[in-house]
């Protein structure tokens, strides 16, 4: 039986830490992900991306019937079966967020465990930015109507894509029964992603149920991140005798959460934490 310190299950955020500016994953990363997962280590996406595109095809390279998590926490996923343990928004938190996108022509995403629309906004009129993210999530763009929007079920998360500027303008008009959890990508540094969750829906909670649907204990997770979104994930790890890793490009609440730090994303920082992994294993043992 494996040591309880044993690293048995590694989270892998993916903007900055899976993939770098050009959105291309170091090549050296695959075949050490293989070295893990013939030790028996699970691998799990722990993204604020969705759990289609890119995000679902890195998923599925890296543990193709494993549990995966998307959208910050809302999409908890399995990719094998496709069964779905996530967490959808309010209705009325919805409606909410859709009227406030027709107030402020802020670009408002809408994702669902498989799909998403955005209603562009008076910002956006030309869909630039709509364009560049679609293109970033490796998938058509799906352009809403206010109406259309209001009419979806079974979303999961919004997302709110803005200037920085507008940042505190965003978090000064959340909406009530929700939370919100802003986050950078280095392929849109002029964006701010602001995610729109259920609340208690964040990386943390999700990393139990992936840890929980393999029987493991929090000491067997090592989470591996960069951004402000991942910190309270590493600090729960930590917390639960687990391993939390930083790349060397982390932003500083990150950086502040983690245990320890490898190299920079652009540099194979990843394959430095898959090895670390491998030798915190071997010193459990």
């Amino acid at each position: 039986m494996p040591h309880p310190l044993a690293p048995r299950l590694v989270c892998v955020d993916v903007d900055g830490t899976l993939v770098g500016a050009s959105g291309a994953v170091h090549p050296a990363v695959w075949p050490a992900a293989e070295r893990l997962r013939a030790l028996g280590v699970r691998l799990a996406v722990c993204s604020g991306r969705p759990g289609f595109g890119d995000a679902r095809r890195h998923a599925e390279r890296l543990d193709g019937d494993g549990w995966h998590v998307f959208q910050n926490g809302a999409s908890v996923v399995h990719a094998g079966s496709g069964a779905s343990r996530s967490t959808p928004l309010p209705a009325a938190a919805l409606a909410a967020l859709v009227d406030r996108a027709a107030a402020t022509g802020w670009a408002l995403e809408l994702y669902r465990d498989a799909d998403y629309v955005i209603v562009p906004g008076a910002v956006d009129p030309d869909e630039t930015r709509a364009h560049r993210h679609a293109a970033l999530l490796g998938v058509p763009l799906s352009v809403a109507t206010l109406a259309e929007a209001a009419a979806l079920d079974g979303v999961v998360r919004a997302q709110w894509m803005v200037d920085h500027a507008a940042l505190p303008a965003v978090l000064a008009a959340a909406v009530p029964g929700t939370r919100l959890l802003p986050s950078l990508s280095p392929v849109m540094p002029e964006t701010t992603f602001v995610s729109v969750l259920a609340p208690g829906v964040d990386k943390a909670a999700a990393v139990r149920q992936v840890a929980a649907a393999y029987a493991l204990p929090l000491s067997a997770v090592t989470f591996v991140g960069d951004g402000g979104n991942d910190a309270a994930a590493m600090a729960a790890v930590r917390a639960g005798g687990g391993h939390a890793v930083a790349m060397g490009n982390a932003e500083p609440a990150a950086l502040a959460a983690a245990e320890h730090v490898v190299g920079d994303v652009e540099a194979g920082g990843l394959v430095e934490a898959f090895a670390l992994v491998e030798a915190l294993g071997r010193r459990a043992a």
